[in-house]
């Protein structure tokens, strides 16, 4: 969504086909080649404003800035009180008169729109209730990394809540030529929006319930908690429908011997996967952890509109 000339990174879709494969490239020469990240924040401050607790997004976004040689000033929400103690817009602009960007982890999608609309600066989601594109880059990447080169024509399988995560995963695989496959209980599926959105993308996008006619063929087997913060009342319900959803041995054995794993963490783990599976020889979990820092790093170079 172009909220203003200025670029923000809301979801997935604020890039272009041609600028997403510019972030994975970049991501992955500054991987192999840690010498070649340039001083492009050298002198500047980026915010990072959390509203939701954090321990990989908060880490991996502000190495990202300090590798590029800015400075993170990271602001948890009882300090900022976002619409109650002050306006988003007031917090946006003043912060805009500080730093050069802000990256923000909220619960409200509106707040992170109404910062990019008044703030004057580019805006990164660092997760809201319908988006999480850092993390969905950074999954490409691990899947590149691990398939040896460009994802299209693969086959990503989501098992598990079509939340957020699987939202932005859906519009990234759309921009890459990505097969995804969405396998959700019932009342618990990927939005028809978000689905209508990725096939307007081009992309190739399919709901199928049976998780285990979902995993035949799959590249890649993809989930994510049950209960995400903020829907704990929902719990004890929705461990009731989803038990059948679960990465296990057995789901695995449908898929290809050599099907990666993957987990956007925390796990639970003995719920929506277990021990031997996410620590099994084809779970690549904790690359996708450390990349997540790679893709950040690239995404605020890409805000920057620097040629690098």
């Amino acid at each position: 969504m172009n909220l203003s000339a200025v670029p923000h990174f809301l979801d997935v879709d604020d890039l272009s086909a041609p600028a997403l494969r510019r972030v994975l490239d970049r991501a992955l020469g500054w991987k192999e080649n840690p010498g070649k990240v340039p001083d492009l924040l050298d002198g500047q401050a980026v915010a990072a404003v959390f509203e939701k607790p954090s321990a990989r997004t908060r880490v991996s976004f502000e190495v990202a800035v300090s590798t590029l040689r800015g400075h993170c000033v990271t602001l948890r929400g009882e300090e900022l009180g976002l619409g109650s103690r002050e306006s988003v817009a007031d917090v946006a602009r003043t912060l805009a008169s500080y730093c050069t960007m802000i990256g923000a982890r909220v619960f409200d999608h509106r707040v992170l729109e109404e910062m990019a609309r008044l703030g004057g600066i580019p805006v990164i989601n660092l997760l809201s209730d319908t988006a999480h594109p850092g993390q969905a880059v950074g999954d490409l990447l691990t899947l590149e990394e691990h398939l040896g080169g460009p994802v299209e024509g693969r086959r990503l399988v989501f098992i598990g809540d079509g939340n957020n995560v699987a939202a932005s995963l859906a519009l990234a695989a759309a921009l890459t030529g990505l097969e995804m496959i969405v396998s959700s209980p019932p009342g618990y599926e990927l939005d028809d929006s978000v689905v209508e959105r990725a096939r307007n993308l081009g992309g190739v996008v399919e709901l199928v319930a049976d998780p285990f006619d979902a995993v035949q063929g799959a590249d890649a087997v993809y989930t994510d908690v049950w209960t995400s913060m903020g829907q704990e009342a929902q719990n004890e319900a929705r461990i009731a429908a989803f038990g059948a959803y679960q990465v296990n041995a057995e789901l695995m054995a449908a898929a290809r011997h050599d099907t990666l794993v993957l987990h956007c963490l925390p796990a639970k783990r003995g719920l929506e996967i277990t021990d031997e599976v996410i620590d099994g020889p084809n779970s690549v979990v904790w690359t996708q952890a450390a990349n997540r820092m790679h893709s950040y790093r690239s995404i605020l170079v890409e805000l920057t509109g620097e040629d690098s």
